[in-house]
């Protein structure tokens, strides 16, 4: 609170921007785990998968991200192409669904010392308005002052170097898992339409 204080009215910003870094990576920790993205049975069986019959792939339609994807494919088609049209549409989705929020904590990286560079601007303004009026008799105010500016860049640079830590990190697990789901969808893909045919004809 004392900081809070001293920092001025750009504190407050800048502590709204901390809660909310916090809660992106927090809520991106969380919903990035590769249990509820790439679960492993889902993951070892692609190649299964695209020979069940519709309704036996809607079983799979809750196991994360990838069983959404497949068994939508599943439900497509039976073609080849229906089926890459259909996680083709889908991807998109995937992409935003991974990558929410870290376009907003790479803004708070960036904008957060700048918020802080301000405040020092404006606090040294104020200094030397002061330095116009009373002189430099005073060191002790002066130099309380120019610390008391400073406040503000510490805590920008406070917030945004975790925030661009935590949004580098994130942003290349979110990739990390596309690029297996991408290689789980090529799998799944390169069972032919025929042996799909022939699996529920012999189902």
């Amino acid at each position: 609170m004392i900081y809070l204080q001293q920092g001025g009215w750009l504190m407050w910003p800048i502590l709204i921007a901390s809660i909310l870094a916090l809660a992106i990576i927090l809520e991106r920790l969380w919903m990035l785990r590769r249990s509820k993205i790439l679960p492993r049975d889902v993951r070892d069986q692609a190649e299964s998968i695209a020979q069940l019959s519709p309704a036996q792939a809607a079983a799979f339609e809750d196991r994360g991200v990838l069983g959404q994807l497949l068994s939508q494919a599943v439900m497509a088609g039976q073609g080849r192409d229906q089926r890459q049209a259909s996680l083709a549409g889908n991807s998109a989705v995937v992409v935003r669904q991974l990558e929410r929020h870290l376009e907003l904590l790479g803004v708070i990286a960036a904008v957060a010392p700048l918020m802080g560079l301000l405040g020092t601007v404006i606090g040294m303004i104020d200094v030397f308005g002061a330095l116009m009026i009373h002189g430099a008799g005073d060191a002790s105010q002066l130099a309380g002052g120019i610390s008391q500016a400073l406040v503000t860049t510490a805590s920008g640079l406070l917030v945004a170097i975790p925030a661009l830590i935590g949004h580098r990190l994130l942003l290349r697990r979110a990739r990390h898992l596309l690029h297996e789901i991408e290689g789980c969808c090529e799998r799944f893909l390169s069972v032919p339409a025929g042996v799909v045919a022939s699996h529920r004809q012999a189902a």
